[in-house]
């Protein structure tokens, strides 16, 4: 496989889609914040001194979607035409799952903005809950699914996925 992001001289370059057609495409990205069972425990009962915890951490992802191109230089600007972020709490684990899905009409796909809407939800249920607790940890984001565009459907195949989680049906959340 090439890298597209480099010229002939090896410099970098936004790919140029002009000629490909556009196509109905998705993506589903997941993350996790792991907190205390305080932090836990003030998201779960709205306690939180900042507010409804997951209700800010979604409009705060959605907004990162719909500016992916402003933080990763080579993206295209994308008209979105959905997104949409989910949560579930984990009490054993502590922890809360963040799930993001964008869906475009267009000539690349919206993978990068899953992943950039899963990454600011989370930063931002740190931000909310760090004066209870600063040791949380984000991590676990990766690309669950996509389709469309050349390469078509791709599932990830992550061996490490929760017990019983179909890639396609994220423990009853309805992602698409």
């Amino acid at each position: 496989m090439e890298f597209t992001h480099f010229d002939e001289r090896g410099k970098a370059l936004m790919v140029d889609v002009t000629d490909k057609n556009e196509t109905e495409r998705c993506a589903v990205a997941a993350g996790k914040i792991t907190v205390s069972q305080e932090v836990y425990r003030a998201i779960e009962e709205g306690t939180v001194g900042k507010g409804d915890v997951l209700g800010v951490a979604t409009t705060a992802g959605i907004m990162g979607a719909k500016r992916t191109a402003e933080l990763i230089p080579m993206c295209h600007i994308l008209p979105l035409t959905g997104c949409r972020i989910q949560f579930e709490m984990d009490p054993r684990e502590c922890a809360v799952y963040c799930y993001c899905t964008v869906k475009v009409t267009g000539k690349t796909g919206v993978e990068m903005e899953a992943l950039t809407g899963v990454s600011v939800a989370l930063l931002t249920v740190y931000d909310m809950c760090k004066a209870l607790d600063k040791t949380m940890e984000i991590g676990e984001i990766y690309l669950v699914r996509k389709t469309g565009g050349k390469s078509g459907e791709v599932t990830s195949s992550r061996p490490d996925r929760r017990p019983g989680q179909d890639p396609k049906d994220l423990r009853g959340l309805n992602l698409w």
